[in-house]
């Protein structure tokens, strides 16, 4: 840097009151740690330095485009009226590419031009100065129009230049700053997540959203869900300032945004808003940050933030903070599944206790009492005592059997259990107190096609055919098969099981509620009962319904 020329008292007099202005003007600058302030008092001071109209500094992202940009010597309205703040294009981009500064006579002539949008008050001479922290380029100051029609000169660039020295070590510690600020923000917001998420997952969606919105700068949050194998996401919850009374239907996403964010899970930015959330939505915001959220089990959702138009791109350190906040998100939604399957544990553990002691001591109590009951015949010959006794004993059946209909639905169901590891429970636990155990087939795929409900009505149609073969036929051998029918011609996949007995056998016609009860399963089903039975010649049962 040149020294300066001092010819006379006049010049030494400018000299050492530019000398106290940068001074008063980095000490005021040290003084804050508001980025937004800093850069605001940096361009006021540049300006007040050199004389200039016109000033500005633009903060230079990793993206070497310009993150922030502020102005000092328009009005708002005069700001509103040019449009969309520059990037870094044109001369301005120039001091980006190769910071070094630059002083020109006519700012519109440079080769590098670009021109000024409308509405643009006109500029001439120019200045501009990078600013630096450790070699790093970090911003740019842009000072024009000269006030009385000069250009800026050696001195007006060296003052700048100091200037820029100061304000590249106050931006940079305000950066440092507010972005400490952020992620305690982001910090908070995922503490607060995962708490709330954990405790109420029932809208798990609408309080990731709230959440989220607690950290500064975002005026619209959503959560989507894409369908299977599709790149379109649906909103399950959504919210911010400018999200109005309802979000969007779905947004589309392009293929190297899917890959960033299905195979990388990593954070993906959409620069326009309109493209993908339509005119209305998208015209009021800037660019759109999308971090995946993936729980261990679960859908994998997407959370989307946007800021408001003309608020710079998004904050480097959201990327990495976004990410910390879906994983907060992720583990809380699997805390709180796990913390649910724990409680259905502990409720069926509770109904299987309730079903052995229903099963284990209240059925065989009934079963006594109806013994009893038969043993009463022999002390009486009325017929009106005689039917009253049968009547008695009928009614007993019928409410061991619906005891038994009710300890098989308060057994847990459809928690991954193999049908044929539950026939068999069913055939041991039904036949436990005798001295011989059925034979068991399984014929087809009984663990593939068959769905629950009908699985549901099967074991409780094999508890009831068997617990009639045990007490009224006198069986000493009971065979039991389970056959899945595969869809062919003519007919649909059925499954079929049959229960043959060598007992005593039916005589006459005799219709038990129990038989009805299976009877009515099969009807239920769009299915048939076939009872075959006879004196000496046992009985069997064959209960046929459809897998549909």
């Amino acid at each position: 840097m040149a020294p300066w020329r001092v010819r006379d008292s006049n010049d030494l007099a400018r000299a050492e009151h530019h000398i106290q202005e940068l001074i008063s003007a980095i000490v005021s600058i040290a003084e804050n740690h508001s980025l937004g302030t800093i850069l605001e008092q940096v361009v006021q001071a540049a300006c007040t330095l050199v004389d200039a109209r016109y000033g500005a500094l633009g903060v230079v992202s990793s993206g070497q485009v310009l993150e922030n940009f502020i102005t000092v010597g328009m009005t708002q309205e005069e700001i509103e009226r040019i449009g969309h703040l520059p990037v870094g294009h044109g001369v301005l981009g120039l001091l980006i590419r190769d910071p070094k500064p630059i002083r020109m006579h006519d700012l519109g002539k440079h080769p590098d031009s670009y021109g000024f949008p409308p509405n643009h008050p006109p500029m001439n001479s120019f200045l501009g100065v990078p600013i630096r922290v450790s070699g790093k380029i970090i911003g740019n100051l842009y000072l024009t129009e000269k006030r009385g029609g000069g250009d800026f000169t050696e001195e007006d660039q060296e003052l700048v230049v100091a200037l820029a020295a100061a304000a590249g070590v106050a931006v940079n510690n305000a950066r440092l700053f507010a972005e400490s600020e952020r992620r305690e923000q982001w910090l908070e917001a995922s503490m607060a997540v995962g708490a709330e998420v954990s405790s109420k997952t029932a809208d798990a969606a609408d309080i990731i959203v709230r959440q989220v919105l607690a950290v500064s700068g975002w005026a619209w949050a959503g959560i989507g869900f894409p369908p299977e194998n599709g790149g379109q996401l649906r909103f399950a919850a959504v919210g911010g300032e400018l999200a109005g009374a309802s979000g969007p239907p779905e947004l589309t996403l392009p293929s190297p945004v899917l890959s960033s964010l299905w195979d990388l899970e990593e954070p993906a930015v959409l620069d326009d808003a309109t493209k993908f959330l339509g005119e209305e939505l998208g015209s009021n915001l800037g660019p759109l940050l999308l971090t995946p959220i993936c729980p261990l089990e679960g859908p994998t959702g997407v959370l989307v933030l946007g800021r408001k138009r003309n608020t710079g791109p998004v904050p480097g350190v959201d990327h990495k903070m976004s990410t910390v906040y879906c994983t907060h998100a992720a583990l809380a939604l699997d805390s709180a599944r796990s913390q649910r399957l724990r409680e259905e544990l502990v409720v069926f553990e509770d109904r299987d206790r309730i079903a052995r002691d229903l099963h284990d001591v209240v059925i065989q109590r009934l079963f006594a009492a109806g013994l009893n009951l038969q043993i009463l015949r022999r002390y009486t010959a009325g017929e009106a005592v005689q039917d009253r006794i049968s009547a008695l004993a009928s009614d007993l059946d019928d409410t061991i059997r619906q005891l038994r209909d009710t300890i098989y639905s308060l057994k847990p169901t459809g928690t991954g259990e193999l049908l044929s590891s539950r026939i068999l429970q069913t055939v041991q636990n039904t036949v436990k107190s005798m001295p011989f155990s059925p034979r068991v087939r399984m014929e087809g795929r009984v663990d593939g096609p068959v769905p629950e409900g009908v699985a549901a009505h099967l074991l409780a149609v094999l508890t009831e055919a068997l617990s009639n073969a045990i007490r009224h036929a006198s069986a000493t051998a009971i065979d039991v098969v389970v056959s899945v029918h595969e869809e062919a011609a003519g007919g649909p996949a059925s499954v079929e099981l049959l229960v043959q007995d060598n007992g005593s056998g039916i005589s006459g016609e005799i219709r038990s509620s129990g038989l009805a009860n299976i009877e009515q399963r099969a009807v239920l089903l769009g299915g048939s009962l076939e009872l075959v039975s006879g004196p000496g010649r046992g009985t069997l049962v064959r209960w046929q319904v459809p897998l549909a």
